[in-house]
């Protein structure tokens, strides 16, 4: 069975870091690409990042972009959302998710696995 799960969530203050992982269990995990996505309370679901499969190439949406890094240890099965300068409108549960290509981080539904989520809180 196909297992993702989220680690690194947390209470930090505006302007502090964070740094979420990612652990894969029960597929290829240097097959699939990984993304980042987030969803505060009343919003829908937002891409963050991507990590691609396909040719090591990362995204990074403008929620993110700047002052966040994606990153992946294939031997590992692990990836990794460093987050710096936090702020309250960063304030969401935050997921990885699992899938074939990076092509589709504006269509969350797409996305075939999922963690379970962390959750975030960035205090003013």
């Amino acid at each position: 069975e196909v297992q993702l799960v989220e680690s690194g969530g947390g209470l930090v203050q505006a302007g502090g870091s964070l740094r979420l992982s990612c652990a894969a269990s029960g597929l290829s995990f240097d097959d699939y690409s990984i993304g980042w996505f987030r969803q505060a309370p009343g919003k829908e679901r937002e891409g963050l990042s991507c990590f691609s499969s396909r040719d090591g190439r990362t995204y990074y949406t403008e929620s993110v972009k700047g002052r966040s890094t994606v990153s992946r240890d294939n031997a590992k099965n692990t990836a990794s959302l460093q987050m710096n300068d936090l702020k309250p409108g960063d304030t969401a549960v935050y997921y990885c998710a699992a899938d074939l290509s990076c092509d589709y981080m504006d269509s969350p539904s797409s996305w075939t696995f999922w963690g379970q989520g962390t959750q975030v809180t960035v205090s003013s």
